[in-house]
């Protein structure tokens, strides 16, 4: 009876045991439970992560400050990408976050270290703010795009997918110019999700410029 009254309870030496797990030498546990366990949990690891970026990538995400939903997504709901005959929408993610994984994870990164802090700092809280840096992003967004040749343009939009009959003809033929000269997407197509062109925003540089 006295060595029954001594000897732990069943949560004592669960907890024990756990303590154990984690801070004594494996002497009894065989290597291939250790590499099962370090499986299960970088799988875990690694679905959370994938969700957690997945989360934070959805437009109800993105939309969801002030300064997107005051200032940004008016102008992007005006656009054909946002409301179209064929009734297809692109969303944030499939223009601004590449679906490779090291160029998705560089975005992700930017976004934590730069826009973040850019966010609770105020720096386009206001319709002022926002209107001065608008320019600044949009270049930024355009000479990205540039120099990975429309990557994200070409999820949905390819060359060899066009067809001649649904196009009129000078379309057509500026789209076969460009091919032929190399050009990319945001060349021409700049200001089709955002509004605001590169022309545009000269244009209101020089009206500026110009106004007493």
């Amino acid at each position: 009876m006295a060595e029954q009254e001594k000897r732990p309870n069943f949560i004592v030496r669960f907890f024990r045991w756990i303590w154990n797990l984690f801070t004594q030498p494996a002497a009894r546990m065989g290597a291939g439970v250790l590499v099962i366990i370090g499986v299960v949990v970088g799988i875990a690891g690694w679905q959370t992560k994938m969700t957690v970026i997945d989360a934070t990538s959805s437009t109800a995400f993105c939309t969801s400050c002030h300064e997107m939903e005051a200032f940004v997504l008016p102008a992007v709901a005006e656009g054909p990408h946002w409301n179209n005959a064929s009734g297809v929408r692109a969303e944030c993610r499939d223009c601004h976050v590449p679906k490779e994984y090291f160029p998705k994870m560089a975005v992700k990164i930017n976004a934590g270290l730069v826009e973040l802090p850019a966010h609770f700092m105020g720096k386009i809280s206001t319709q002022e703010k926002y209107d001065a840096y608008r320019p600044v992003m949009a270049h930024r967004v355009w000479d990205k795009m540039k120099a990975n040749d429309s990557r994200e343009c070409r999820n949905c939009h390819l060359w060899e997918a066009m067809a001649e009959e649904d196009q009129s003809r000078p379309a057509w033929m500026l789209h076969q110019r460009a091919q032929e000269q190399g050009q990319t997407c945001i060349d021409c197509h700049d200001g089709v999700s955002h509004g605001m062109s590169r022309r545009d925003y000269e244009q209101a540089e020089a009206a500026a410029a110009g106004s007493p």
